[in-house]
């Protein structure tokens, strides 16, 4: 399936070539529709050159900014690169044009971020490349800012706010294609190495449109910067396209799809030269468990997205099942529909009770399953031949119920929270920076040599001396 292409973030499609260099910067291109009618733009070419204004201009043009080729008095931004205010002004005096009070010196990065947000970010002191007060002198005396300050961005995403609102996703969706094919391949080493290159750019709050932009962003190997570069020049990474389009991919990737079958299934049905899920279901000589049965049984609704609405009306089911056996208990909704998803594959129930014993946690599930399984038997007796001629009237949803103990409710909390790589990160950070190890149930301190209580996330967090970062903002 070919990767979602976004205007702003390509411009440039089809085969890799050498392309002309661009004489001049009025270019001719389409007009597109201008939002911010108050805003009038000038990039300066000055320390930036020809190609990569022309770029900006039409990504900005195409995200609803009115930018000029030329520069006149009906300008009020003018965007630069690499320029500090003092330059810009003396090129401005070259042009015999006067900066007014009106006239905004920007840095490019406020730029990048407006088309980012699709409408114009406000203006701080990280973008304005003068601060001034031209009411005060005819010739004021200019404040520059400080050098634009480069955050550093952790290598790991506990150290990073990552929400839903992703700027980059023609690189990411790359490199997850990447990433599972080396799962697929079980290359463990490139697996994870374009994970987390796929995880840091989804904490990014502007989007990268050259590879300057990647300057000082960590976990972007050689490998990975390779793709970037591609990606930039023609929208497309010759690497992801050979990937979709390879057989073994396409095969692991459907195989992968049924509920119950992992890599080495997958691999065993490949070699085997089955290459559609009609030939391995007709199949007489295999044998499947009972959750591959299940999942070529309900295949087509295991496969669609279930919706928070549907997430929900299972999380009734789910409440009044354990509720009961046990009338106390603690039903919380987690991954993905708790990091503020609208869409999943599956639901996960964290499900823990004060007043519970060892013996009430351990009967806890297959109570709930026998009863679910009774009253399934009585629905089908109840509507008989009804169900029949009238057709399937509900839908097979994955649901994963957790059983913890109630004094180690804000371990199973985080874990079971997700995303994937959030947890990974979280417990690579507690080894190497605290000398800590955690996972669903504990945090031990190896240097203490004991275990850490905590009665909320909040204070694992405090624990490991992180900043508590919300759940919706851990989709790493």
């Amino acid at each position: 399936m070919p990767l979602p292409m976004d205007p702003l973030q390509m411009v440039h499609s089809g085969p890799r070539k050498k392309r002309p260099r661009q004489m001049g910067t009025s270019m001719v291109s389409p007009p597109h529709d201008i939002k911010f009618q108050d805003l009038v733009l000038y990039i300066l070419e000055k320390k930036m050159g020809t190609t990569r204004r022309a770029f900006l201009m039409e990504l900005a043009r195409r995200k609803g900014f009115r930018v000029e080729n030329e520069l006149s008095d009906s300008i009020t931004h003018i965007v630069a690169e690499n320029n500090s205010g003092s330059e810009v002004l003396e090129w401005l005096q070259v042009q015999n044009i006067k900066a007014s009070s009106q006239l905004e010196l920007l840095d490019v990065s406020w730029l990048i971020e407006s088309m980012g947000a699709g409408k114009p970010v406000e203006m701080t002191g990280k973008h304005q490349l003068v601060r001034r007060d031209y009411s005060a002198s005819p010739n004021p005396e200019l404040q520059k800012t400080p050098p634009l300050a480069v955050k550093k961005i952790s290598q790991y995403a506990c150290q990073r706010r990552t929400t839903l609102n992703n700027c980059n996703h023609i690189f990411t969706d790359a490199f997850e294609v990447l990433a599972e094919n080396y799962e697929f391949r079980e290359n463990e080493v490139f697996c994870l190495a374009f994970m987390r290159a796929a995880s840091v750019l989804k904490s990014l709050p502007f989007t990268i449109i050259s590879m300057k932009d990647t300057e000082g962003i960590p976990c972007l190997g050689d490998k990975v910067k390779c793709v970037i570069e591609e990606i930039i020049e023609d929208g497309e990474s010759s690497e992801v396209k050979a990937v979709l389009n390879d057989e073994r991919y396409q095969s692991f990737k459907l195989f992968t799809s049924v509920f119950g079958v992992g890599l080495k299934t997958s691999e065993k049905w490949f070699r085997m030269g089955f290459r559609t899920l009609s030939k391995i279901k007709s199949d007489k000589t295999l044998k499947f468990t009972p959750m591959q049965k299940a999942g070529f049984l309900y295949y087509e609704d295991l496969v669609s997205c279930v919706t928070r609405a549907e997430a929900e009306a299972v999380g009734v089911l789910v409440k009044e099942a354990v509720w009961a056996f046990l009338p106390d208990a603690f039903v919380t909704m987690t991954g993905g529909f708790r990091r503020g998803k609208k869409i999943g594959h599956d639901v996960d129930f964290l499900i823990t009770s004060p007043g519970s014993t060892d013996e009430d946690e351990e009967q806890l599930l297959p109570k709930v399953i026998n009863l679910w399984e009774r009253k399934l038997h009585h629905q089908r007796v109840d509507s008989g031949k009804c169900s029949q001629q009238d057709g399937k009237t509900w839908k097979a949803i994955r649901v994963d119920l957790v059983m913890c103990p109630y004094e180690r409710r804000a371990f199973a909390l985080l874990g079971w929270t997700g995303s994937r790589q959030f947890e990974r990160d979280l417990r690579r950070y507690a080894t190497h920076e605290r000398k800590m190890m955690l996972d669903n149930h504990a945090l031990y301190d190896k240097t203490k040599k004991i275990f850490l209580k905590a009665e909320s996330e909040e204070e694992i967090f405090a624990h490991l001396g992180l900043d508590y970062l919300e759940p919706w903002e851990r989709n790493a």
